[in-house]
């Protein structure tokens, strides 16, 4: 597995610190999606990590096959342990029945950690997928794994989901304890969403529900051996026990989920409470939660939108900025004078002895790779999983359609092409590295050109491209009497779509960085066509009919003109 040299360090800070190595999970129920599909979000941010699509395929095992196990983070060797019979093919975090793993890591309590274990949170990940058909399945292998192996990671929050549910499972080691792990999984209601972001998110939940809520039977009893907890079992809170929260997990993290919400739901949090009644309430109302601020009153763990969810709409989450709340981060001097809404780390700083934060958004520089994974129940096993990826900055990269039929990666993504040190001019995490950091000069002038390339791609291939590429596999199956022929003839099909889409995107990134380099170049901005051709003078093709210079924010203009150099900047009034 050549994806454990690269290191991707998902991890809340425990005290005041916000963290800046962090990742963003949202989850979208059968019921609450337009068009049916069980919807996984995840970017994976981390300065050390490298975009690349991870490939495994499908295969049988002789007896006494063993599978070498290495640290995700470190690439550290772990351990050795048995090969299954059988084990199904992964493309990224999804695999061919279309089960999707995600996750956040939010550290928790210290001395949870067990050095000793031999199963860290990654290998859960990727072996599961490689051994599991359902969320179900997903939640026991975990469970069998820790617990037999040993758990070496801290604390962590996983999103499970499969052709017809999703669960958000919060876990951690035992310690001194014992080998494996404590947890408890609730599973999303139909018609819900939910969302977790670097801190843990279940609080109470119901002791005698199976069908609904899945725990470790000493989660409880290993809090009041700690002396965590001392009520009675029902009063019992997974989050405060084993993650109490912080102003920084919860500004710098909880608050990444609140926006999820806040932008899905309209602003308006529709949620059950302990009782099933549904209440209703502006999604401000949790606002000083979400700062950091009143830490008593967390927001609903699950909230029900009134309107169905599409996967561009998922997309369009993970670019968030916290745009248009408390938190925007092209709203204060920070953003320079082109509303630049990223904070170059560290994320505190300290002025005159007094400790200040920047703010941690979805979206996010440090992104190595993102993904809406979306498993769609209603088409054909064959054909149903599309997991959606990106590279880099969500804000400034589009996600292009991976079949989980494909028996190919594109070359843009493969493995092994570029790394975190070695440039590749044929890699998509590279390209979109160029793209994000040109507009990062200038963002308010060069984003909206990106964010129009990838929206016309996006919507294109969500609304019509796949569309049509779903009913001619469709087709493809129905009109061969010999079902193993059809399906050879479909994944040849799908995986020459999923690659030349891909690539073509790619090439089209390439000349998107080349024309933002001309448009924008040295801060001007150059007219063009509606045809993207750029307008000419009346006297020659070669040159610019004219120059822009939109100059600077009115935010920036008035933080300078009351800075200390405002008045010796000033221009003096003309004599009369």
């Amino acid at each position: 597995m050549k994806k454990i040299l690269f290191v991707l360090t998902c991890l809340a800070a425990v005290f005041a610190a916000v963290p800046s190595d962090a990742c963003t999970n949202v989850i979208i129920s059968k019921g609450a999606s337009a068009n049916g599909s069980v919807m996984v979000s995840y970017a994976a941010d981390s300065h050390m990590l490298f975009g690349e699509l991870y490939f495994h395929k499908a295969a049988r095992w002789k007896k006494g096959a063993m599978l070498s196990v290495n640290e995700w983070d470190t690439g550290r060797h772990l351990t050795e342990i048995p090969q299954p019979a059988e084990t199904y093919k992964t493309v990224g975090n999804m695999n061919e029945h279309q089960l999707i793993i995600g996750e956040t890591t939010y550290g928790g309590r210290e001395e949870l950690m067990q050095e000793d274990g031999l199963i860290d949170y990654g290998s859960l990940i990727y072996i599961t997928l490689q051994r599991a058909r359902t969320a179900r399945e997903a939640i026991a292998t975990i469970v069998e794994l820790a617990d037999t192996y040993g758990y070496c990671s801290e604390g962590e929050s996983f999103s499970i989901a499969d052709r017809e549910e999703a669960w958000v499972m919060d876990l951690i080691g035992r310690g001194d304890t014992g080998k494996g792990i404590v947890y408890v999984a609730m599973r999303v209601p139909d018609g819900a969403i939910c969302a977790h972001a670097n801190q843990s998110r279940i609080g109470r939940f119901p002791l005698n529900d199976p069908d609904n809520c899945l725990y470790a039977e000493d989660v409880i009893s290993l809090a009041r051996s700690k002396g965590w907890f001392d009520g009675c079992d029902e009063e019992f809170s997974f989050r405060d026990a084993y993650c109490p929260a912080d102003f920084g997990t919860v500004r710098g993290c909880d608050a990444r989920a609140w926006s999820a919400f806040n932008i899905l739901t309209g602003g308006t949090f529709r949620y059950k409470d302990e009782n099933g009644e549904m209440n209703v309430c502006d999604s401000y109302a949790f606002i000083d939660y979400a700062t950091g601020m009143n830490l008593s009153h967390p927001f609903p763990l699950f909230v029900y939108p009134e309107e169905k969810i599409t996967v561009k709409q998922v997309a369009d989450v993970m670019r968030d900025h916290y745009e248009g709340t408390p938190m925007d981060m092209t709203q204060d001097i920070g953003a320079g004078g082109n509303a630049l809404p990223y904070r170059w780390r560290p994320m505190e700083w300290k002025v005159d002895g007094e400790t200040y934060v920047n703010e941690r958004a979805i979206a996010t520089q440090q992104t190595g790779f993102w993904f809406v994974a979306e498993a769609r129940g209603w088409l054909p096993p064959e054909i149903g999983g599309i997991f959606w990826f990106g590279t880099d900055d969500a804000a400034t990269s589009y996600l292009t359609p991976i079949y989980t039929a494909t028996s190919e990666v594109p070359d843009c993504f493969r493995e092994g092409n570029g790394n975190i040190l070695q440039y590749s001019p044929t890699a998509s995490f590279w390209i979109n590295n160029r793209v994000a950091n040109a507009c990062y000069k200038a963002y308010n002038l060069m984003a909206p050109t990106v964010v129009e390339a990838a929206n016309a791609f996006e919507n294109d291939q969500i609304f019509r491209a796949t569309r049509q590429a779903d009913s001619t596999a469709v087709a493809m199956l129905s009109r061969s009497l010999w079902h193993g022929l059809a399906v050879r003839r479909v994944n040849r099909y799908l995986t020459r779509y999923t690659v030349e889409t891909a690539q073509r995107q790619f090439e089209a990134w390439k000349a998107l960085e080349e024309l933002l380099l001309v448009k924008f170049i040295d801060g001007n901005v150059k007219d063009q066509n509606p045809d993207g051709t750029f307008i000419t003078s009346e006297t020659s093709d070669r040159m610019p009919a004219k120059i822009g210079w939109p100059g600077y924010t009115e935010l920036w203009k008035r933080a300078v003109a009351a800075s200390d150099k405002g008045a010796f900047l000033k221009v003096p009034a003309p004599e009369e």
